[in-house]
């Protein structure tokens, strides 16, 4: 009976450790948003909802380093238009979205500073041939090896991406994967881009 009740101890421990350790990494890792399934069960389209915050909030202060180690933080990009993106290499979405985002970086230039900021815990060891892989190349690279944003910026899935004004605003967010040259992602950037410098010239002339 006695070596019965020991095991029935040590089963418990076992099992309580076991959930702690599952609920630790849940909080650690928030879940990847999903793509919706047709009746086939194929996958389809994905979908996405921009939730315009009216009035706009200010960004929190979140602190990230480069791939070389710098710190930075978001107040360091104070007077640009940003495009947060947090992600993760082992997030489904994020790699079907990743390289929109790369080509949206590359079409709009300095006009967009998309800021993708990595989750992973494991930082450039498993970013850098993410990118190698996905041969992005107007994307720089960030990381976020403490998971900071996942309670500062209340993320509930990856990918979630916000619109930041020049004035250090959040003005609409979007979770899940998106299309980002897709009609309905062209309209939500459109009021907050300036005209592009060709432009510029264009109407400068008398």
């Amino acid at each position: 009976m006695t070596r019965v009740i020991k095991a029935l101890s040590v089963l418990v421990v076992l099992c309580v450790a076991g959930l702690g350790l599952l609920l630790y990494y849940r909080a650690q890792h928030p879940p990847a948003i999903p793509v919706p399934l047709a009746a086939n069960g194929t996958p389809t389209e994905p979908e996405f909802k921009f939730t315009v915050l009216d009035p706009p909030q200010p960004a929190p202060a979140l602190a990230f380093t480069t791939r070389e180690g710098a710190p930075k933080t978001l107040a360091d990009f104070r007077g640009r238009l940003l495009l947060v993106n947090f992600w993760a290499t082992w997030c489904g979405p994020c790699v079907a979205e990743m390289p929109s985002l790369d080509r949206l970086q590359a079409r709009l230039g300095s006009r967009l500073t998309v800021l993708a900021i990595s989750e992973d815990r494991r930082g450039g060891e498993v970013v850098d041939p993410f990118f190698a892989r996905l041969k992005l190349a107007d994307l720089a690279i960030y990381l976020d090896t403490k998971n900071s944003a996942l309670q500062t910026f209340g993320l509930v899935g990856l990918p979630t991406s916000i619109l930041i004004d020049r004035d250090g605003r959040m003005v609409w967010r979007v979770e899940g994967g998106v299309d980002w040259a897709s009609p309905e992602a062209a309209a939500k950037l459109a009021p907050y881009l300036v005209p592009a410098p060709d432009v510029q010239r264009t109407s400068a002339r008398p």
